[in-house]
Formats: structure tokens, sequence, C-alpha cells
């Protein structure tokens, strides 16, 4: 009897030693297995295959140059989550149903997952514009908030998002005016990080801008609409481009009307974008 419970032991101490640690050491191996597949892909020395109309196979062949590196994102997007906790935000990125991810999400404590290499490309952006840029995923590092969309984000919050903010930017050299929340590059779809982002703390940190305390009228001639594409946004549903503008540079009020002094604040800014 005792040797079959020392064997039962032994068994069993085999088992939990060779089985993954914590809750996510099995979407952690995924990870490894994809990253590791795609460090395959790039060391693939092919030439190019190519064929004219008629069928004719053109000469191609693959010389290695010198002169490269690993591409850079140039944009922050900042994304609030819209869910109950951070676990389930987790869980949502951790599930292949939900093809959606970010680079790195904050709890409400503070503290902050690192979900995507920062040189991967993750599925936060989605469909949307900014100026010229429509596939926001190659070029944007995606940081979502744990918040659901109708409380204030916390200090805690706040303190390491700017931290984070600001080894995004030494690191990768991102100019000022790339910092900016999924409204803005989606109008049409998303709301977030929404009014009750600290935008202006932001702004005073260096990562985007924020209007001046004393503002100027803007000339008899100023077109609101021109202002809003060349800040970046899609103007091709005006009122969803200016509600996104509202939510991020007015925030006490979001409807699609301008009043005076939204264009006061619009002209300021836009200003701003346009040096």
């Amino acid at each position: 009897m005792k040797l079959i419970y020392f064997y039962t032991l032994f068994f069993l101490l085999i088992i939990s030693g060779c089985s993954p640690k914590g809750p996510y050491a099995i979407t952690n191996k995924v990870y490894k297995d994809k990253t590791t597949g795609f460090a395959e892909t790039i060391k693939q020395e092919l030439p190019a295959t190519l064929a004219d109309s008629a069928g004719a196979l053109i000469p191609s062949e693959f010389v290695g140059t010198v002169n490269f590196g690993i591409r850079k994102p140039n944009y922050v997007i900042i994304h609030f989550t819209a869910q109950d906790s951070v676990q389930q935000t987790l869980k949502t990125f951790t599930v292949t149903q939900t093809q959606t991810s970010a680079h790195y999400v904050i709890a409400k404590n503070g503290k902050v997952f690192h979900m995507v290499n920062d040189y991967l490309r993750a599925n936060h952006a989605g469909l949307g514009k900014w100026g010229s840029v429509t596939d926001m995923n190659s070029c944007s590092i995606g940081i979502e908030i744990d918040n659901n969309s109708h409380e204030p984000f916390t200090n805690a919050q706040v303190k390491s998002l700017l931290v984070l903010l600001a080894q995004l930017k030494k690191s990768y050299n991102i100019p000022q005016a790339n910092f900016i929340g999924h409204q803005d590059f989606a109008p049409k779809r998303k709301p977030d990080p929404g009014p009750l982002f600290p935008w202006k703390t932001l702004a005073q940190h260096g990562f985007g801008f924020w209007s001046d305390d004393l503002l100027e009228l803007p000339p008899d001639n100023f077109d609101y609409t021109i202002a809003l594409k060349l800040i970046g946004y899609d103007t091709s549903d005006i009122n969803a481009a200016i509600v996104a503008f509202k939510r991020h540079f007015i925030q006490t009020d979001i409807s699609p009307q301008l009043t005076q002094l939204d264009l006061n604040v619009l002209y300021n800014v836009y200003q701003k974008y346009s040096l």
C-alpha cells in the first residue's frame, strides 16, 4: 500500500513539474511559437516571383543589403477597455475568437501588462483614418486602459501611463502630435478614451496638444472642416469628426454643433498641429 502511495505521489510530482505555470502559461507559449514563426519568415532570403501578362517569368534574384532595420512605431493610440475588469480584458486579448489585442493594458492600480512586442502589429485600431494613415495597426502602439467608459481614470493609471508614454516617445522618437485617441482615428465607430480622459495633463507632458488658456477669434474666412482635416480627422462624416474633436479637446460638451468657444479652441489647436 505504501509502495502504491509512493509511486502515485511521484507521478503527480512529475506531472506538476512539467505542467505550465500561471494562468497565462498556455497563451504565453502560443505567443512564443508565433514570434518564432515570424522570425523564421524574416530570415527567408527568397527572390521575388514575378511574371508578365503572358505568363513569362521575369528574372529575379535576392541580394541582401547592408542598410536596413526593424520597423518602428510612429503613433500611440489610447483606448478605454469598456469592460468590467482588467481580468476580463486580459481574457478578451488571450482568446482567438475576439481577434483583438493591444500592446499594453493598464489596470486601475497602475499595473502595466505588456502583451505584444512594440515592433509587432497588434489588432487594436481597426478601420479608420488619421491624415493619410488608414492602416494604423501597422505603424502604432495601442494602449488600453481599464475603464468602463463611465468613470474617471485613476491617479495610478495616469501616473503609469505618463511613465510609459515617456519611454515610448524617447525609444521611438514619436512626435508630440502623434499621441491620439481611438476616437480621433475612428470617429465614425469609436468613442474612446472619451471625454473623461485627461488629455490636458498628457499635453502638459508633451503627449499630444491642448488649447492655450488665452484664445483668439478665428478669422472670418476660417473653415472648420479644413481645420479638422489638417489636424488629421476624417471629415467624410463631418458630424462624427466634430464629436470626436470635442470629446478630445472640449470634453464638457460632445454635441455635433460648434459653438463660438469650440471654434476658438479648434482654431488654436489647428495651428499647433499645422506647425
